[in-house]
Order: structure tokens, then C-alpha cells, then sequence
């Protein structure tokens, strides 16, 4: 295979998710901006899943930023035990709400900058908020991100997710940055995970900077090693 320029490359995974992956949305539930925001902040270091059984009881708790905000630390700690690091997210929850009550009446701004304003909410978060509840432009680079990025060939020696960001979208199109950042969270949690990519059931091999050398290169060296 002729070595890919870095426009052809970006161009054939594009194309390939634009044909195999045409819907590709967050798989956090919620309804509104300030649910989304909640989902988002317990969702760091915990699965989807496990965030979609805590926030429906939450919700009913708290509907609302002003409900939320003039909760207690430990009540929410209560709700949210059963999820990582819930110490630290129960004040993050409460600090958020608290300031977009304060601050901003209790709505969810759609500012990428504002929002990293709130507690809780780092560059990530808030790019996730503006993205999925706001359509904004925004590329959010989580683990997921950042690894298939890398293994792909998207990214070259990006030393964190900032710098993944900046090289996304420096070649993606603004208008599919949004569904572009599913795309890779959704490939890099069900086939190219982390520790054993699933190399045999993906469609992007062909592009892959990943396959093309060290996949490839195993039953090479299990030959010379025989």
C-alpha cells in the first residue's frame, strides 16, 4: 500500500463512517442541557452504562439546576456512590449547579470557554456539552479519542488530548466535528479497544496506520521466531 498524505487519510476514515456509521450519537440518556451536564461529569472514569443507572432516580431528585443547587453534598453523594470517584463528582454536581444558578439563571451556556467556568467541567466536558446539546463545532478528546486517533494515524505524536484536539480538527470539517468525535469514541469502545484491537472486524484496516505495521508485522516475526 503507497503511504497516505495526512487529507487522504482523513478523507477515506470520513468516508468510511459517513457510509457504515451514518448516526452515531452519545450513549448517555438525557433530555435537556442540564441533564446532559450531570451525565457528563459522573461519566469520567465510569462506563455509559453504569452513569444510565444512576441518573434516572437522580433526575427524579433532582430535575432541575435550582433543585440541585440547594442540595446537600452528602445527599448527592447518596445518589451517586455507586459510581467512580463519587466524593469528588458530589461536590463538582453541587458546585456546578450552584454557579449556573448564580451565574447564568440556572441555563447551561453553550460557550466552550464559559463553560469550563463551571466545576467539574474541564476542556472535554465542555466540548461534549456544546457539541451534543448545542451542536456547536467542537471535537471532545476522551481516551478513546486520543488512542484511536493515534493508532489510525489521524494524530501523530500527540502528547495529550489538547493536542489530539488541535490536530483533528485542523483536517476535519467543522461541520462534521461533532458526529466525527461518536465516531471515534463508539470504534475505539467496541473494535479498536484499547488493549487487543479487534483488527479482523474493522473496515478502516485499509487506512489504518496501525494494521499496516505492527498487525502486519506479527506473523512475520512468529515465522522467524519458528
Amino acid at each position: 500500500m503507497s503511504r497516505l498524505s495526512k487529507p487522504e487519510r482523513f478523507k477515506a476514515v470520513i468516508g468510511w463512517f459517513e457510509q457504515n456509521m451514518p448516526v452515531a450519537e452519545t450513549e448517555l440518556h438525557y433530555d435537556n442541557p442540564y441533564e446532559l451536564i450531570v451525565a457528563v461529569i459522573l461519566s469520567a472514569q465510569c462506563t455509559d452504562k453504569r452513569v444510565n443507572m444512576i441518573t434516572p432516580p437522580f433526575f427524579r431528585r433532582y430535575p432541575d439546576a435550582e433543585a440541585l443547587a440547594a442540595a446537600e453534598v452528602e445527599d448527592i453523594f447518596e445518589l451517586i456512590r455507586s459510581c467512580s470517584y463519587p466524593n469528588n463528582k458530589a461536590k463538582h454536581l453541587s458546585g456546578m449547579a450552584r454557579m449556573l444558578v448564580n451565574d447564568f439563571g440556572g441555563v447551561v451556556p453553550d460557550d466552550v470557554e464559559t463553560l469550563q467556568r463551571l466545576p467539574g467541567v474541564g476542556r472535554k466536558t465542555a466540548n461534549v456539552i456544546a457539541s451534543v446539546a448545542f451542536n456547536m463545532p467542537a471535537m471532545a478528546v476522551d481516551t478513546h479519542v486520543h488512542r484511536v486517533s493515534a493508532r489510525i494515524g489521524l494524530t501523530y505524536r500527540a502528547k495529550n488530548p489538547l493536542e489530539t484536539e488541535r490536530q483533528l480538527v485542523k483536517y476535519i470539517p467543522e461541520s462534521k466535528l461533532a458526529i466525527a468525535h461518536h465516531w471515534l469514541i463508539l470504534h475505539g469502545r467496541y473494535v479498536c479497544i484499547a488493549r487487543k484491537p479487534k483488527c479482523s472486524e474493522c473496515g478502516l484496516r485499509e487506512w489504518c496506520r496501525y494494521y499496516q505495521t505492527k498487525a502486519q508485522d506479527a506473523p512475520r516475526k512468529d515465522a522467524m521466531t519458528q
